[in-house]
C-alpha cells in the first residue's frame, strides 16, 4: 500500500479510520467522485484513497510549501533518479561515525537546501534528507523561508525506502499537484469536472496552536492566523453553496480551555466532532499523549 513518504507534524495516518467511517455515502457505494486535497501536507489519506476499494475517478492535491510540491512531482515523474541520489547521500552520510562528524555535513546539506538553487531532482532528495536526519522530522522555516531545523539525534537514519518511493510513484502518475492557494483548487476542479462528478474536499490545514510553545504552523514563511481560519471557513461556505461535500480536520482549542470553543462557534452551522489523537511533539514528555481533534463536515 502506498504511505507517506516524508516525516510530517500533525500527518493523518492514524486519523485515517476516523474519517473514512465519515466519507460521503457515494464514495462508500463506489459512484465516481473527484477528490481534491488543498492542503496536501505528507497526503497520507490521498494515498489511502488512491488504494481503496474505491478509489476517485480524479484527484487534485495542492499544497502552498513549494519545496514539499518539488517533492511529490519529483516522486511522481522521476522517482528513480531521486533514489540514486538518495543513495549517494546515504552513502556519505553512513560513513561519518557519530553526531560531531555528522553535524558539518548536515548543515551544509541545510545550507545548500537554503539555495533553493539545486535541481529539482536533488533538491527533493535534500528535502528527504533533512526531513530523516533532522530534529524529530520537523518541517520549519522563518520568515526569510529558511529552513532552520537542527540535526536530530538518529544514528543511523535511512533515506532510501524504495518500496515506498516507487508505490508512491505509482498512484500518484495521474494525479494532478499544484503549488498554489487552496483557494486556487475549486477553479482546478471546474476546469476538470466536465461530468460534473460529485467532489469531496478534505481540508488539513495548519492547525491552530492550542498554546505559544505547541505552534508547529510554520511550515511555510507565511503563518496561519486566526483570520486565515475565518477566511479558510467562508471558502467552506462557498463550496457548500455549490453543492460539493467537505471534510475539515483542526485542533481542539477546548483541550485547554473549555470554554474557548473557537471552532464550534465558527462553524456552529456545520457537523462538529471530537475525536481522539496522538500527538508527539512536545519537549516535555508529559505534555504528550491523546487530545481530542475536531472533524467537520458539512454532510
Amino acid at each position: 500500500m502506498a504511505k507517506p513518504f516524508v516525516k510530517w507534524v500533525g500527518g493523518k495516518s492514524q486519523l485515517i479510520p476516523e474519517i473514512v467511517q465519515r466519507l460521503p455515502e457515494y464514495i462508500e457505494k463506489g459512484l465516481p467522485y473527484i477528490y481534491v486535497e488543498p492542503f496536501s501536507g505528507s497526503a497520507a489519506f490521498a494515498l489511502h484513497l488512491l488504494e481503496s476499494e474505491h478509489p476517485p475517478t480524479a484527484v487534485i492535491l495542492n499544497d502552498i510549501n513549494t519545496d514539499l510540491v518539488n517533492l511529490y512531482k519529483v516522486i511522481k515523474s522521476n522517482p528513480h533518479e531521486l533514489l540514486a541520489y538518495l543513495t549517494n547521500l546515504q552513502s556519505e552520510y553512513d560513513k561519518l561515525e557519530d553526531k560531531e562528524a555528522k553535524q558539518p555535513y548536515y548543515y551544509a546539506k541545510r545550507e545548500a537546501f537554503n539555495t533553493r538553487s539545486a535541481d529539482p531532482i536533488e533538491h527533493a532528495g535534500l528535502f528527504i534528507f533533512l526531513n530523516r536526519a533532522g530534529f524529530n522530522g520537523l518541517y520549519r522555516v522563518n520568515s526569510k523561508n529558511k529552513f532552520n531545523v537542527p540535526i536530530g539525534s538518529y544514528k543511523k537514519p535511512n533515506f532510501v525506502f524504495e518500496d515506498t518511493i516507487l508505490q508512491a510513484s505509482k498512484v500518484l502518475s495521474n494525479v494532478e499537484i499544484y503549488n498554489q492557494s487552496y483557494e486556487d483548487t475549486l477553479t482546478h476542479l471546474e476546469q476538470l469536472n466536465s461530468d460534473e462528478l460529485p467532489a469531496f474536499f478534505y481540508f488539513d490545514p495548519p492547525y491552530k496552536p492550542l498554546s505559544e510553545s505547541s505552534s508547529f504552523t510554520s511550515y511555510s514563511k507565511d503563518s496561519f492566523s486566526d483570520e486565515d481560519q475565518a477566511k479558510l471557513k467562508s471558502f467552506c461556505d462557498l463550496l457548500d453553496e455549490k453543492g460539493y461535500q467537505w471534510l475539515l480536520s483542526n485542533s481542539d482549542t477546548t483541550n485547554v480551555d473549555s470554554e474557548n470553543t473557537f471552532f464550534d462557534d465558527m462553524y456552529s452551522e456545520y457537523k462538529v466532532e471530537r475525536v481522539k489523537a496522538s500527538r508527539n511533539i512536545n519537549s516535555k514528555g508529559s505534555k504528550r499523549g491523546q487530545i481530542n481533534e475536531l472533524l467537520i463536515r458539512n454532510y
